[in-house]
């Protein structure tokens, strides 16, 4: 089993499924969110970047639950895992108005092409002056893009509403 991937909070969703295909019925049954991963699209793009703590962002889910039950159902070991993923709250910052929102995103129908908009996003929230806010809109929160953003700069809001649509907010501080 040497040559099968290492199943922890740092390994990529796509790595997994290339490792264990099986284990994509395990996901589903663990998050609906998950299902998501029957787009090919998004399972050679957001897949090969996100990483199972991210997913159990994405997911709502205990990450080491998920870790764990993963791991047993091909046969490996549970291991400690610590979970200190920060909850993102529903309940609207004080900072957060959509006066603030000078630019948006939308972003679906590029990850739909199978487009990753990361770099456009990080480009940016560069030229963003603070006090301001960029708004990006995706079909599931964008978690690869939440961990790569300079935390010390910017506040994150993710407003998760029906229908596949999550608004996410960056704040320059």
């Amino acid at each position: 089993m040497s040559d099968k991937t290492e199943i922890t909070p740092d390994t990529k969703v796509g790595q997994l499924l290339e490792s264990y295909p099986e284990l994509k019925e395990i996901l589903f049954e663990i998050s609906p969110a998950f299902r998501k991963l029957n787009n090919p699209v998004l399972l050679k793009t957001v897949a090969k970047v996100t990483s199972l703590k991210q997913a159990a962002q994405v997911g709502k889910v205990s990450l080491p639950e998920m870790i764990n039950k993963l791991r047993m159902a091909v046969g490996l070991n549970k291991i400690e895992i610590i979970d200190n993923q920060s909850s993102s709250s529903d309940k609207k910052p004080d900072w957060f108005t959509l006066e603030k929102v000078v630019e948006t995103l939308d972003a679906r129908s590029m990850i739909d092409n199978g487009e990753q908009p990361i770099g456009i996003v990080l480009g940016r929230l560069k030229k963003l002056m603070p006090g301001n806010t960029y708004e990006l809109i995706t079909p599931f929160v964008p978690a690869p893009l939440i961990d790569k953003v300079d935390q010390q700069k910017y506040a994150v809001y993710i407003n998760e509403e029906k229908n596949e649509l999550v608004r996410t907010y960056f704040y320059r501080k």
